[in-house]
């Protein structure tokens, strides 16, 4: 793209871009140029396209040429509008440099600030505010961050030289230092440069600027970000744009602040202005979590039994405008704003707003109340709130009858509750995670570099930072639990050891936190499920009125059916029953007919399962009152249900009257090499059919009991499982039509049932249109078809399978989210076909794939009539269905 216009600029109340740019001018830049045109006090600047970024990685690290003169334009433009020049000695615009992708990728990135500074300007700059200490306090953390940013240097070495200053003086704060103690560090840290890099730290304006725009483009490509982008599926070609501002300073004196502000609580959703700010600081003071940020207002001061005076006290002038520039921000984008602002010298300036980062019950509840408020519809609503967010709400929080063994407390960072083994950092998170152990990560502070960590822990616990510190941001992000800035915890990694007072825990030892409460317990505390809020209900009603299709659940025991019926599923899609033949009581019995020798002995010991099977079924159909139950019949090898050890296999074979030999020899003629592909499903009933007969006279003799007891109509769907063709689908159902016939001669009741098949192999899809002329409805097992498709056990898949999704040759772990193009396109034949020989055929899915927000899409645009999952995951299917019902009259419309 040769002569392109790759400079945007904004400021004094207009701008060339606006929020719909954000593909080009990232989002940061889009929403700068958006407040630039509603005329809010935006300090003025450019944004360096998304396209340079691309530019830059495509031709060696180089910039395209027309960009410096653009950039030189667009600086003059700036120095107009604040009557400074950029580089002039005697009259300085300092410029701060800042990343902004197309999507929030909080702290992942390099900025820069107080850039323009030299030994030079930094005079001019003392002389112009009449404030020495802030002009060479600005100094050394524009060489902090150029050199540790830019130039490479190690962040502890300045550090270090700090604590070492401060201590040989007596200071405790870093606001106790005056101008000349600055002027020596600013000495110090020169030399720090010069002893790492053997050059001396750059003078000329210009040469900082490109290189601090380089830094940027080049951080996009950084470990962090890139593990960022792969958790949460940013691609690398976005690239990200770059902000050049005129500096506004929060540090200079009393009068000046910086802050952080959300127009909604975006942990509880409440409608109330919430965030921190610090006097006479910058921006990154109040993110790094080095002081401890004061309150926007009264009311939230107080909450916090806070005694720093807050915002609305201090400067009342700055607080009203700031609340008038939230209300037209929120109204003009109809959505919370997370926003970022300075005052200077009592005048505020807005330096970035976006969508703020929230936790599921802050989502659902802001939803519900902007659709009752006006500002966006219902149907927005439900598409407002992330399905697999949902997850957030349906987990466990800590029983409040539990006894709490408060070891301190910190800030409620990220709501919910997670016990765990303590680890001191993010390796050992993983490596734990891993060897299938919990943890909680406890860190001072954590770091873009933590983030492959915070994923393997159940919770996290900082000792520093607020709540909108980094560890804070993103586990909000993530749906974890967080407590950040408990302050009175001592950690030192060195011994791998944490300290509040005369308490000492250790790596290992087990700690619980609740991050609604904002309390660290010693030991693992009872947890129980949570309740759902009223807006909870008011959102799953208003995506029930859009979706198009069911939802059901997976389920065979009473419990799990009515988690079912409480998070509103509309049936059971599965009961696998030998989940039920592994109960103590009947696990005997099956193994008696797993080692008789004939059939009259199998019958025997099936006779002693019938009663146990057949209640329940009463059980099911009673809880489920008239929904449809699918009932799978015996799936599972028959080697699954035999004893293993040494002492099992005497204990089982003493309980039997066998001999320990007898069990071993029929346990390794049962023995398959690929079970998953071997003597199972259909397979069991056409060799031994007596085994589907019982379970067929339990189904039809309970559909006769629930339906005399409740007064509903109980109509069983009966499923065959993993049928290759029509030729053993008939012969199977032959088998249940006659006890359906047996059963009603008996009973005097005359049955209303479906049988039908669960879909799990190629073959079948290839074959059901003639399945379809018997069968009355399909359901997709699209783990199995998964298997049986891409020739990949999901038990063995682990090894490899990491490295497939992180070269692109999946996009996605296939077992999470459907493959659609070869499994997917299996189902679209079988329903093609199915539905050409049975229009009315019902359709639905009950793999994994049925909980799966990506998935659930694919069902609804290939036309299922419902998805079945696990309980818990009921809500999300139905919040999912309705986004892709939505999604699909979107589609149709545009």
């Amino acid at each position: 793209m040769a002569g392109g216009k790759w400079v945007y600029t904004f400021g004094d109340g207009k701008a060339e871009g606006e929020a719909g740019m954000k593909n080009l001018l990232g989002g940061k830049g889009a929403n700068l140029a958006e407040m630039s045109n509603l005329g809010l006090p935006v300090p003025p600047g450019f944004t360096i396209t998304t396209e340079v970024c691309t530019w830059y990685y495509d031709n060696g690290k180089q910039f395209p040429p027309e960009l410096e003169a653009q950039a030189k334009a667009a600086l003059a433009d700036m120095g107009r509008l604040t009557a400074k020049t950029f580089g002039d000695p005697a009259n300085p615009l300092l410029v701060s440099v800042r990343s902004g992708a197309r999507a929030s990728m909080p702290g992942m990135m390099d900025t820069v600030l107080n850039l323009g500074l030299n030994d030079v300007t930094v005079e001019a700059v003392a002389k112009a505010s009449g404030d020495a200490r802030f002009a060479w306090d600005s100094y050394r953390r524009f060489i902090t961050m150029y050199s540790n940013v830019v130039l490479d240097v190690d962040h502890g070495d300045f550090e270090e030289a700090l604590e070492d200053y401060k201590e040989r003086k007596g200071y405790h704060l870093d606001t106790d230092l005056g101008a000349e103690d600055w002027k020596v560090l600013v000495g110090k840290y020169k030399d720090i440069v010069k002893k790492t890099l053997g050059s001396d730290f750059p003078q000329d304006p210009q040469a900082q600027l490109w290189g601090a725009v380089g830094a940027v483009f080049s951080s996009w490509m950084n470990a962090r970000a890139i593990k960022y982008r792969e958790l949460n599926s940013i691609p690398a070609a976005w690239g990200t744009a770059v902000n050049v501002q005129s500096m506004v300073f929060g540090n200079m004196g009393d009068t000046s602040a910086t802050g952080v502000a959300f127009t909604r609580n975006p942990s509880t959703g409440e409608n109330a202005l919430y965030g921190e700010f610090l006097v006479n600081a910058q921006g990154e003071d109040v993110v790094a979590g080095i002081r401890t940020p004061q309150d926007i207002t009264e009311v939230a001061r107080k909450e916090a039994g806070s005694d720093k005076p807050s915002m609305e006290r201090v400067m009342p002038e700055a607080y009203a405008e700031l609340c008038r520039i939230y209300g037209i921000l929120e109204k003009h984008y109809r959505d919370m704003q997370d926003m970022e602002f300075t005052i200077q010298e009592g005048k505020l300036w807005m330096l970035q707003t976006r969508s703020g980062k929230r936790t599921a019950k802050a989502a659902l509840r802001i939803a519900v109340e902007l659709a009752e408020e006006g500002l966006i519809t219902q149907e927005e609503a439900v598409g407002r709130v992330e399905p697999g967010a949902l997850d957030q709400l349906l987990h466990p929080m800590i029983d409040p009858k539990a006894e709490r063994r408060i070891l301190t407390t910190g800030l409620p960072a990220s709501p919910g509750a997670a016990a765990g083994e303590i680890v001191f950092n993010s390796d050992d998170a993983e490596a734990a995670k891993k060897a299938g152990r919990k943890v909680i990560l406890v860190r001072v502070e954590t770091s873009p570099e933590d983030i492959h960590g915070m994923h393997a822990a159940e919770g996290i616990l900082t000792t520093r930072g607020g709540m909108t510190s980094h560890a804070a941001v993103v586990a909000r992000g993530m749906g974890k639990p967080c407590v950040s800035g408990a302050g009175q915890i001592r950690v030192d990694y060195a011994k791998g050891t944490m300290t509040v007072g005369s308490t000492t825990l250790k790596a290992g030892d087990f700690i619980t936190i609740d991050g609604a409460a904002g309390q660290v317990m010693i030991g693992e505390i009872k947890m129980q499920q949570p309740e759902l809020s009223g807006e909870f209900g008011t959102l799953m009603g208003w995506a029930d009125k859009v979706r198009r299709l069911k939802v059901r659940a997976n389920a065979e025991t009473p419990e799990d059916a009515r988690t079912a019926r409480d998070f509103g599923a509309e049936g059971i899609g599965l009961c696998r029953t030998e989940h039920m033949f592994f109960e103590e009581d009947r696990i005997q019995s099956v193994r008696e007919m797993i080692l008789a020798h004939d059939d009259t002995g199998r019958r025997a010991a099936l006779a002693k399962l019938l009663p146990m099977q057949r209640q329940d079924f009463v059980q099911l159909f009673t809880i489920m009152q008239g929904l449809p139950v699918t009932i799978r019949l015996l799936d599972p090898p028959l080697h699954e249900f035999l004893p293993h050890s040494e002492a099992e296999i005497a204990a089982v074979a003493k309980a039997l009257g066998v001999t320990a030999e007898a069990l071993k020899h029929r346990a390794t003629e049962l023995h398959e090499f690929n079970p998953m592909l071997g003597f199972r499903g259909c397979r069991l009933a056409i060799a031994y059919p007596e085994i589907a007969e019982m379970q067929a006279r339990a189904i039809f003799e309970a559909a006769v009991i629930a339906a005399r007891e409740t007064g509903k109509p109980v109509i069983p769907e009966v499923m065959i499982p993993l049928v290759m063709g029509v030729p053993e689908f008939d012969l199977v159902k032959a088998g249940i039509d006659a006890m359906a016939k047996a059963v009603t001669a008996e009973s005097g009741v005359a049955l209303t049932y479906q049988v039908g098949t669960m879909i799990e192999l190629p073959r079948a899809c290839l074959r059901a249109e003639e399945i379809a002329g018997t069968a009355e409805f399909f359901s997709f097992g699209t783990n199995d078809l998964t298997q049986t498709t891409l020739g990949i056990s999901r038990d063995d898949a682990g090894s490899f399978l990491g490295s497939y999704t992180a070269k692109g040759i999946l996009a996605a772990d296939p077992f999470v989210t459907i493959d659609q193009e070869g499994v997917g396109e299996l189902v679209k034949i079988a329903v093609e076909r199915g539905r050409k020989a049975r229009p009315d055929i019902k359709l639905g899915i009950c793999g994994e794939h049925g909980g799966d927000p990506a998935s659930i899409g694919f069902c609804d645009s290939v036309g299922l009539d419902y998805v079945s999952c696990s309980p818990f995951r009921v809500p999300i299917a139905r919040l999912a269905a309705a986004q892709a019902a939505l999604g699909a009259v979107r589609a149709k419309e545009g």
